[in-house]
């Protein structure tokens, strides 16, 4: 296959993709539901090849079940779910800081400082999105200077799965405002050269399901249940 053909199919997988993703963040595919791949491929023009590689990807990243013979269902955001990521993220996003702490400058603390500050900012509006944007690049200044690929594509895989599944835009303030203190005693313990310290906090309370457990069943919730 010529080289510019390989590059346009790539490139309309990725398109096919994207518009998958953002189906299932703004709720036109519901957790649960099955694709009508037929209709789909119908509905955007394209063969069912790139919507299969597609399909492929995002059932390697979690976001869909495909099933022989019964088509491709989205999957569902169980408790159980819930806390496999946060075991994941966790211990992904502790040894990105361990390994990043080294590489911090002061600046960078500074801001990160200034972006929890408008985290806490944007939750007295009820400003979600910003929060959202912020929380991410609050986390991003320390995983921006890993190394691993890798690590980092997998931490913001997860992510996506837990904010975008579909992304609930409503605050739990307590929640929210609770997150931004552990911000805050990250940095601190950054500032005070405590890099261990700071990578198990990371870990074994921001990201800690147990820890969280409470904030996580309300926010997704209504009970132990196994659906969002």
């Amino acid at each position: 296959m010529e080289g510019r053909e390989i590059l346009r199919l790539k490139s309309l997988r990725e398109h096919v993709y994207e518009h998958l993703r953002q189906a299932i963040d703004e709720g036109e595919l519901s957790p649960g539901s099955f694709i009508d791949q037929k209709k789909l491929a119908q509905s955007l023009g394209i063969s069912r090849q790139p919507l299969r590689d597609a399909m492929i990807q995002l059932e390697i990243e979690g976001f869909v079940t495909v099933y022989p013979r019964r088509g491709v269902q989205v999957s569902l955001l169980t408790l159980d779910d819930i806390r496999h990521l946060y075991e994941i993220i966790g211990g992904l996003e502790s040894t990105a800081l361990r390994s990043a702490s080294p590489g911090l400058s002061g600046s960078d603390l500074v801001r990160m400082r200034k972006l929890n500050a408008h985290m806490v900012a944007a939750i007295e509006v009820s400003n979600f999105d910003r929060y959202y944007d912020l929380n991410l690049t609050f986390h991003d200044v320390f995983l921006d200077r890993s190394d691993n690929t890798g690590l980092v594509r997998t931490v913001r895989i997860c992510k996506q799965r837990l904010y975008d599944f579909p992304r609930e835009r409503r605050f739990d303030a307590a929640w929210e405002l609770e997150s931004t203190r552990e911000h805050a005693e990250i940095v601190a313990l950054l500032d005070e050269g405590k890099s261990r310290e700071a990578a198990d906090y990371l870990r074994d309370v921001h990201w800690s399901f147990d820890v969280q457990a409470p904030y996580v069943r309300t926010y997704y919730h209504t009970g132990d249940g196994e659906g969002t």
